[in-house]
């Protein structure tokens, strides 16, 4: 006799349940007991066989399955084990369907994180997201400008040669492939004034990844980093996750001020050709007096180039590692002038730094793409990356001539940082206009804007970003009509 709330899978009652159980249809190379078991298993949890039901006999299961015995018992088994079946001896099997182990979201404050992560995890904000119709925020990708063609017939035709330098033995160096850093010293030296030989590259996925591996190399609780303030937060971000103290340093109209260094520091996070945010060039004489600041202090400056590619008009400065390339330590990215898909960035250093980075590199990543790498080579060398700036410079230009001129006809009082780079204009908002509050009310008419406090550890005057790139023009002006209706 089955125990009590067991209904027999037998006779009548049971009839209309076993006319609706038959195999599930195959998944690509699933055996059959795994097919059988599915479906029995989507049985029980689709309520054809409830909890308490006692399945008949092996045979004449199996039979009603149109498979074999055997083939029966080792999908039972299975379900057995999964909790979904439960053998009660001479009652026979009996169908269970297994409570569900509740979701429980684990608290960031309970997992055992460490001071990196914890330090790491300070002070982040994600993107708040949203439909826009009409985004201006900052980091938009410009599909339109990324050289398809070029990168496409790059990559055909390394990828053909990398099986012949995976037999030489040739894509192991932790540097980077040879060819890629020659290229790259050639383009420095040329288009940025650098003095850079390829032994003094190391290829990285990025700036980011640059910036991780120089932290966790030069700093630690109790040394000091200093940073522009406002200024890209994923530096401050990587700085501070090492336990250093990180000291915002100023920026006028002329960039950062060297009077308000401090005393000492280890490293300096400095964007000298286009200040990030606000767009200014850090002129000659303030950069001898950076230069002879890190001499004394035996402190280097890690000097982030992100804009040179994208300059709209005239000629930018050479590049600081070019006046001190023992003390300036480069850092770049074709992230913006290519495509963010090409995770193809450089750092540049004096031999010390890099024999350090190339020991202790295997222990967090190995070498960058070598396909990406060797493509990147192949533009360069190729001049298709030349012809491809030429092109996007000229557009990058009109379009922020569209953005300075609808905002000068909508928003007169708005005043407009005059830049000569970047992919973006940085607003002063005049004064009795709150950050936040010009922010909210553009979102509310469908206008997405980037505000500058976030970007600032000690405040300033009230500013918001406007990145143009990625728009067209009729969707700039299209967009300050709406931000002018909002104020």
């Amino acid at each position: 006799m089955a125990g009590a709330g067991v209904r027999a899978l037998s006779g009548r009652g049971a009839s209309g349940a076993w006319s609706d159980l038959a195999l599930a249809a195959p998944l690509p190379g699933e055996a059959l007991h795994a097919r059988v078991a599915r479906t029995l298993r989507d049985a029980v949890t689709g309520g054809l066989l409830p909890e308490g039901t006692r399945l008949p006999g092996h045979r004449r299961l199996a039979g009603a399955l149109g498979v074999s015995r055997n083939t029966l018992v080792d999908a039972l088994a299975g379900l057995e084990a999964e909790g979904y079946l439960r053998v009660q001896g001479r009652s026979g099997t009996v169908v269970c369907v297994p409570t569900p182990a509740p979701a429980v979201a684990q608290p960031t404050d309970d997992l055992p994180l460490s001071a990196w992560a914890t330090r790491a995890l300070s002070g982040g904000a994600d993107d708040a997201g949203g439909d826009y119709a009409v985004d201006f925020r900052v980091g938009q990708p410009v599909p339109e400008l990324y050289p398809e063609a070029a990168w496409t017939a790059a990559l055909a035709r390394q990828a053909g040669r990398l099986g012949r330098r995976t037999e030489e033995g040739k894509v192991s160096d932790p540097l980077g492939p040879l060819e890629t850093r020659r290229a790259l010293s050639a383009y420095l030296n040329a288009a940025r004034g650098a003095r850079v030989t390829p032994e003094m590259v190391m290829l990285t996925g990025g700036t980011q990844s640059a910036l991780d591996a120089l932290a966790r190399v030069f700093l630690e609780p109790g040394r000091v980093a200093a940073v522009e303030d406002p200024t890209y937060p994923g530096a401050r971000a990587a700085l501070s996750a090492t336990g250093a103290a990180v000291v915002p340093v100023a920026v006028d109209d002329g960039g950062l001020q060297p009077a308000k260094l401090p005393a000492q520091a280890t490293l300096l996070y400095l964007t000298p050709g286009c200040q990030y945010p606000t767009g200014v060039t850090l002129g000659a004489a303030r950069r001898a007096e950076l230069i002879a600041w890190v001499r004394r202090g035996n402190a280097f400056v890690l000097e982030d180039d992100y804009a040179a590619d994208l300059h709209h008009t005239g000629r930018p400065l050479p590049v600081m590692q070019g006046l001190a390339p023992d003390r300036v330590i480069l850092l770049g990215s074709f992230s913006k002038s290519l495509a963010p898909a090409t995770r193809s960035g450089f750092l540049v250093a004096p031999p010390p730094v890099l024999r350090v980075l190339a020991r202790t590199r295997p222990l967090t990543d190995r070498a960058p793409g070598t396909l990406d790498a060797l493509a990147l080579a192949d533009v360069l060398d190729s001049g298709a990356y030349g012809r491809h700036l030429r092109r996007a410079r000229q557009v990058l230009a009109h379009r922020q001539e569209v953005m300075l001129t609808a905002l000068a006809e909508a928003l007169p009082k708005w005043e407009v940082q005059e830049v000569a780079a970047g992919l973006h204009v940085y607003v002063r908002l005049p004064g009795g206009l709150e950050e936040g509050r010009v922010v909210a009310v553009a979102a509310r008419r469908g206008v997405a804007l980037s505000p500058v406090a976030p970007l600032s550890a000690t405040g300033g005057q009230a500013a918001v970003l406007l990145a143009f790139a990625h728009l067209t023009p009729e969707a700039i002006r299209h967009g300050i009509r709406r931000l002018n209706s909002s104020h």
